[in-house]
């Protein structure tokens, strides 16, 4: 069996914190209007800048709909983070609000970010939030190129930083698919081996999937998948697969599911299985929803690379079961 690190993978599991145990009581905490233990996660996420940002994007969606990150905010005027915090809640308010939304929202989770930017200027996580809101709500080309540079001078290899741009590019927002293709394979090809950065070429990749299917629903189904014969898909292995950190970073398992989609799609089962082993029972919905039932094609695909697993080494495969 696929061994998940120590779960049971046959059961998948949604939790948004995904292999983040400590995120994951928190969110209980948070769950239930309590700020101590957001305060306390936060702060011991330290410098690290890309768990920080995940952890804040998280709870933000634990605090949405409830008063904590304001409560926080006020009993801690002081505490940068509570700042932060608060700038996360607020943005994504706005951003579920839509443009029906009102004027209002959007404006104070503005001023909230630049006051969260002030108050703890190395923090690249406000100007991501401000990216967010931009590429949502006030899309201007000029701004958003803007606030990437102001993420890319504190932490230029910000995984988030780069998706979000990428996001802005794609054409159901303000860009096209040359663009997004464009700034893919130039982004993939700066960044240094190891960093999670080429995989925006398979994010490209879906996206152009999504938006054929939305333009000729009936036809493009019928023809070839893209991930077919798909050079990015080595340049993935490359570029990251072989040479990542044995730190995983925080978003980790969303990036294993779109290789390990790929992968499968392109029928590189053996391949895959590799990666459907590192990413346990932790089932991101995209990319696979963008081709029929997500856990229905994850599962499908998992049994058939662990299958090319068990032909390609048998040995193996009656040590570890």
């Amino acid at each position: 069996m696929v061994r998940g690190h120590g779960r049971d993978s046959r059961a998948l599991d949604a939790h948004p914190a995904r292999d983040d145990p400590a995120l994951r009581t928190v969110c209980e905490d948070a769950a239930m209007g309590r700020w101590d233990a957001p305060r306390d996660l936060i702060a011991a996420s330290g410098h690290d800048w890309d768990r920080r940002v995940f952890r804040l994007q998280i709870l933000a969606r634990q605090g949405v709909r409830l008063r904590w990150a304001e409560t926080w905010a006020a009993a801690e005027p002081g505490n940068p983070d509570a700042l932060v915090m608060l700038a996360h809640v607020q943005a994504l308010r706005a951003i579920l609000a839509g443009e029906a939304g009102e004027r209002e929202l959007l404006d104070t989770a503005w001023q909230s970010c630049l006051q969260a930017a002030d108050a703890v200027p190395p923090d690249p996580s406000p100007w991501l939030v401000l990216m967010a809101l931009a590429r949502t709500l006030a899309p201007d080309t000029a701004l958003m190129h803007q606030l990437w540079g102001e993420v890319r001078r504190r932490d230029p290899y910000s995984r988030e930083g780069h998706h979000e741009l990428l996001a802005y590019l794609m054409p159901r927002h303000q860009g096209s698919s040359a663009l997004m293709f464009d700034w893919a394979h130039e982004r993939a090809q700066l960044a240094p081996r190891g960093t999670p950065i080429a995989v925006l070429l398979l994010v490209a990749q879906a996206e152009h999937y999504r938006h054929r299917i939305e333009q000729d629903p009936r036809n493009y189904r019928m023809t070839i998948h893209p991930w077919t014969d798909c050079p990015d898909i080595d340049r993935v292995l490359e570029h990251w697969w072989h040479f990542r950190s044995p730190q995983r970073h925080a978003n980790f398992m969303d990036d294993a599911n779109y290789l390990a989609h790929a992968l499968s799609f392109a029928g590189r089962h053996a391949e895959a299985l590799e990666v459907f082993e590192e990413i346990g029972p932790y089932l991101s919905r995209l990319p696979w929803a963008l081709c029929g039932d997500a856990e229905q094609l994850f599962r499908r695909y998992r049994d058939q690379a662990m299958s090319s697993g068990r032909a390609a080494n048998p040995n193996r495969w009656r040590r570890s079961t």
